[in-house]
């Protein structure tokens, strides 16, 4: 799994890390040349100072406003989320140009006048190629996911044989009763005609001897 994660790292057209301060309600953004149909992956960490303790924690009334505007089309904006103060967000970029992506700290019930210290990592790359530990997790649990459903789809499958073999087993029994039947029908059918022949012949031959025909 190490080897996999390692190899697609690797594939990774760009990577670059942003570590600043911004105060409550501010904005830092930063440009970026994105290729055309590239997954562009953020991760982010958002902390809020303490002056009591001089350090800075996590807190989840935090967010952090994000947005990317392409700047070659009019600002036209691709992503507008209010991300939580740790984790990460994907988007793929529709085409080729200049990207800005702006960060804002907000609170949701309003705080303000806050310092923030602010990880931003950033890792563009083909869409079809990029893959993080996290999704590497997520990869194995559709993995076992589908797995789970293959191994349902042959039980399936094996019980469907299985009612088959019965319906060809029940239906050669079927038609060979059927045929039995007949036969046994021809049968009666014959020796009722016989005795029948048979007892006409006496009663003729009956007849005769007492002179009646």
């Amino acid at each position: 799994m190490n080897v996999v994660f390692t190899a697609l790292v690797f594939l990774l057209a760009q990577a670059s890390a942003l570590h600043f301060y911004l105060p409550t309600g501010n904005t830092r953004c930063f440009y970026e040349d994105l290729p055309a149909h590239a997954l562009v992956v953020a991760k982010l960490e958002a902390l809020e100072y303490a002056e009591n303790a001089n350090e800075y924690f996590k807190t989840n009334n935090l967010k952090v406003q994000i947005t990317v505007d392409e700047t070659f089309d009019n600002d036209h904006r691709v992503v507008d989320s209010n991300s939580n103060p740790s984790g990460d967000f994907t988007f793929t970029s529709l085409e080729a140009g200049e990207h800005r992506f702006c960060l804002t700290p907000v609170y949701q019930d309003g705080s303000k006048n806050k310092w923030h210290r602010i990880f931003f990592d950033l890792a563009i790359g083909a869409a079809e190629d990029y893959a993080d530990s996290k999704s590497l997790r997520r990869v194995d649990a559709l993995t076992l996911q589908i797995k789970q459903l293959n191994e349902k789809l042959k039980e399936i499958n094996y019980e469907q044989e299985l009612i088959r073999e019965r319906e060809a087993i029940f239906r050669n029994q079927s038609e060979s009763t059927n045929s039995r039947v007949v036969w046994w029908s021809i049968i009666q059918l014959a020796v009722l005609v016989g005795t029948c022949a048979y007892q006409l012949r006496h009663l003729k031959s009956f007849f005769v001897k007492q002179k009646i025909v």
